[in-house]
C-alpha cells in the first residue's frame, strides 16, 4: 500500500513522511494510529489525528453525519483526553472512532469497565503514585527505562489483572533487573537482538577508559602537526630521538601505555612528519576497536540482563533462544502503553460517574442523564424513543420512565428550558456507546446506529439556510441503515406555517423510513396530527427564583405540550428595569401576555425570596 493510498495523504505529505520516517514506518505509524510519530515527522497534531481516525475507522467516522454531530464527537474525545495520564494515551483517545462490529463495543466496553472499577479501587495515595510513574514516564517520552520503571509501580500498586493481566505476567524481578540494565544505556533499545546499543557512560569502568583514551588519540591525530612541533626542539635533530619523544608525548596527553604506543609507531616512516601522523592514526584504530570490543561485551550482558541476547554468527543466540520483539522491556513498554490508555479511560468513566450503557438491537434510552457539557449542578433527565426497558424496574418514577415504543418524540417548551442541552445529550450517549466508553447516566439502553443526524438551531432566516439544512438532515435519513434524528428548532430558519409542514413532513418520514428522531420546535399547536407512532413531550419552565433566575424542570413531561411562558421573561424584565421609560415598555408588554400571570410571577418570586 502506498502513502498516498490513506486518506488526507497527498504527494507532498507522502513525501515529508517517507523523508523522515522512511515509508514502511510511516505505514506503520498510519496503521498502529501513533499520533507522536506523525507528529515528530512535522504534521500538525489536529491533521495527524483527522488522517488516522480516517485509516483506521472509516466506516465508524460514517456515524458522524452532520458538522453538530462530529462538534459533540471532538469534544467528548477533547475531555475524555483530558483525564489521559500520558500524552500518547491522549494521542490513542483522540483517534477513537465509533465502532462498526458490536463485539468490538462489548469488548471495549468491557475492558473500560474493568478499568473504572481499577481506577475507582485504588486509594489517593496509590493514584498519585501511579500518576507520578505516568509522569516520569512522559517526561522521558515513554523510554524503555521508564516502560520498565512505570510496570514495576502499576505492579506494586496491583494494577496486574483484567484488562491489565499483562502487566501482572511480567516478573517483578526480571523488571528490577532490568531497570538496573536500562540505567546503563543511553536511548531506547531496539528490540531486535542483533541491533547495537549505546552503553552510557559510568556503565564500566574499563569501557569509559578506553573511550577516554581514544578520545585523547583523535584529538592528537587532528592536530598531528602541533604534535610535531610540541617534540621537535633545536636539540633533537636525530631521527630516533624524535621518535622517542613522539612516543613519550602521545602516552602522556591519552594516557596509554608507552609500550602500546610503541607497537602503534611504523617502523618504516619516511621522515618525522610521516612517522608522526602514522603513530597517531594506527593508535586511534587499534584504540577504536577496543572500544567497540569492550562495547560489545558491556551490551552483551545489558541484553542478558534484560531478556534479549545478540544471536552470533550461526544465527543462534547465545545461551538460549534468539531473543525477539517480545523481549521483557518491548513486553513492559506495550504493557504500560496499554494501561495509560485504559487507566486513562477508566479515570475518565470515574471521575464522571459513568455507566455502561447496555447494548440493544433497537432504541435509546437513558435513565437520569446527565450533560458532559454544562458545568455546576445539573438535573438529570430522563427520556427515550423506541423501545426500551426502562421503565420495567420495581419503584422507578413515572418521570424516570419514558414511553416505550414511539419511534419520534417533538420536544416542546420554555424557552431557555434545556431542549438544545437534552438533544446534545442524547447525541453524546449514542456517541460513546458507539466507541465503546460509558455514558452519563443512571442507566442506558442504546441501539446500534449508521448515522447520527444532531442539527443545532441556526439564528438566520433565508432559503440557502433553509436549503443547507435541507440537504444536511435529509440525505442520511433516507440512507439505507439506522439512522438518529436529533434535530432543534426548525422553525428558526423559515416561516412558521412552512416550518410546521416541513416539520410534520420530516416527522412522517422519520417513522417511514423505520428512524429514530426527537425534534425541538415551539409549533406544536401548528402541526398537523402526527402518525401514530409519534408523542409530543414538554418541558416548563415554573417561575422565578428570588433572584429572578428562571426555574425550570427540565424533565420532559410525556405526551404533553409544553409552554414557553413569555411572562417569566417579561416579568424579569420588568423587575430588573431601572429606567422608568423602559420599565413601562416592558409593563406594556406584560399586558400583552396577561399582566395578572406577570404580578403573580412577582410576588411567587419575592416570596421565594424571603424563603431563601
Amino acid at each position: 500500500m502506498r502513502l498516498e493510498d490513506y486518506w488526507g495523504i497527498g504527494p507532498k505529505t507522502s513525501e515529508q513522511l517517507a523523508d523522515s520516517l522512511g515509508t514502511e514506518r510511516a505505514i506503520e505509524a498510519i496503521e498502529s494510529a501513533d499520533v507522536r510519530a506523525l507528529v515528530d515527522a512535522g504534521l500538525h497534531r489536529g491533521r495527524a489525528t483527522r488522517i488516522l481516525r480516517r485509516a483506521n475507522g472509516e466506516a465508524g467516522m460514517n456515524v458522524l453525519a452532520t458538522s453538530d454531530t462530529r462538534s459533540v464527537y471532538d469534544d467528548l474525545l477533547a475531555l475524555a483526553a483530558g483525564e489521559a495520564l500520558t500524552a500518547h494515551a491522549a494521542d490513542r483517545i483522540r483517534v477513537l472512532t465509533p465502532l462498526s462490529d458490536r463485539d468490538a463495543v462489548e469488548t471495549r466496553l468491557d475492558d473500560v469497565t474493568a478499568a473504572r472499577e481499577t481506577w475507582a479501587g485504588l486509594d489517593d495515595g496509590a493514584r498519585e503514585r501511579v500518576v507520578a510513574a505516568f509522569d516520569a514516564y512522559d517526561e522521558a517520552r515513554g523510554g524503555d527505562r521508564a516502560a520498565v520503571e512505570t510496570a514495576i509501580a502499576l505492579r506494586e500498586e496491583a494494577v496486574t489483572s483484567g484488562p491489565f493481566a499483562a502487566i501482572g505476567a511480567l516478573d517483578g524481578e526480571t523488571l528490577r533487573d532490568a531497570a538496573d540494565a536500562l540505567a546503563d544505556v543511553r536511548g531506547a533499545i531496539d528490540p531486535d537482538p542483533d541491533a547495537d546499543i549505546d552503553v552510557a557512560r559510568g556503565a564500566d569502568d574499563e569501557l569509559d577508559r578506553r573511550r577516554e583514551q581514544l578520545s585523547g588519540a583523535r584529538d592528537l591525530s587532528d592536530a598531528a602537526f602541533d604534535v610535531l612541533e610540541s617534540v621537535r626542539d633545536g636539540s633533537l635533530r636525530d631521527f630516533e630521538a624524535l621518535q622517542s619523544a613522539t612516543i613519550d608525548h602521545v602516552a602522556a596527553e591519552t594516557g596509554v601505555d608507552r609500550a602500546r604506543v610503541r607497537a602503534a609507531a611504523p617502523d618504516d616512516a619516511l621522515d618525522a612528519a610521516d612517522f608522526v601522523s602514522a603513530t597517531l592514526r594506527d593508535l586511534e584504530a587499534e584504540l577504536e576497536a577496543a572500544v567497540e570490543e569492550r562495547e560489545a561485551t558491556v551490551a552483551a550482558d545489558i541484553r542478558a540482563r534484560i531478556g534479549v541476547e545478540k544471536t552470533d554468527d550461526s544465527g543462534d543466540a547465545n545461551d538460549g533462544e534468539r531473543g525477539s520483539s517480545a523481549s521483557d522491556v518491548s513486553r513492559a513498554a506495550a504493557a504500560v502503553a496499554d494501561a495509560a490508555f485504559l487507566l486513562s479511560l477508566g479515570r475518565f468513566a470515574a471521575d464522571r460517574d459513568l455507566v455502561r450503557p447496555r447494548l440493544v438491537d433497537d432504541g435509546i434510552a437513558v435513565r437520569n442523564a446527565r450533560s458532559l457539557f454544562v458545568s455546576g449542578d445539573v438535573q438529570p433527565v430522563s427520556y427515550g424513543v423506541g423501545p426500551h426497558s426502562l421503565a420495567d424496574g420495581a419503584g422507578v418514577a413515572a418521570t424516570d420512565a419514558p414511553p416505550s415504543g414511539d419511534r419520534v418524540s417533538v420536544l416542546t417548551g420554555a424557552n431557555s428550558g434545556g431542549k438544545t442541552t437534552l438533544l446534545e445529550t442524547l447525541c453524546a450517549v449514542a456517541l460513546l456507546a458507539s466507541m465503546g466508553l460509558p455514558v452519563p447516566a443512571d442507566a442506558a439502553e442504546v441501539g446500534p446506529f449508521d448515522r447520527i443526524v444532531f442539527h443545532r438551531r441556526h439564528a438566520s432566516f433565508n432559503a440557502g439556510v433553509l436549503e443547507s439544512t435541507l440537504k444536511s438532515v435529509v440525505p442520511p435519513l433516507v440512507e439505507d441503515g439506522r439512522t438518529l434524528m436529533l434535530v432543534d428548532e426548525f422553525e428558526a430558519i423559515t416561516e412558521p406555517g412552512r416550518a410546521a409542514d416541513l416539520l410534520n413532513g420530516l416527522v412522517t418520514l422519520t417513522v417511514d423510513r423505520g428512524a429514530l428522531g426527537v425534534y425541538v420546535t415551539h409549533l406544536a399547536d401548528d402541526l398537523s396530527p402526527l402518525p401514530e407512532a409519534a408523542r409530543i413531550d414538554g418541558i416548563f419552565a415554573e417561575g422565578l427564583t428570588g433572584d429572578l433566575e428562571l426555574r425550570v424542570d427540565y424533565q420532559p413531561r410525556f405526551g404533553t405540550v409544553g409552554k414557553s411562558t413569555p411572562e417569566f421573561i417579561v416579568s424579569r424584565l420588568v423587575a430588573n428595569a431601572s429606567d422608568r421609560g423602559v420599565r413601562a415598555g416592558f409593563e406594556h408588554l406584560a399586558g400583552a401576555v396577561g399582566e395578572e400571570a406577570v404580578q403573580r410571577t412577582l410576588s411567587d418570586a419575592e416570596w421565594s425570596a424571603g424563603d431563601e
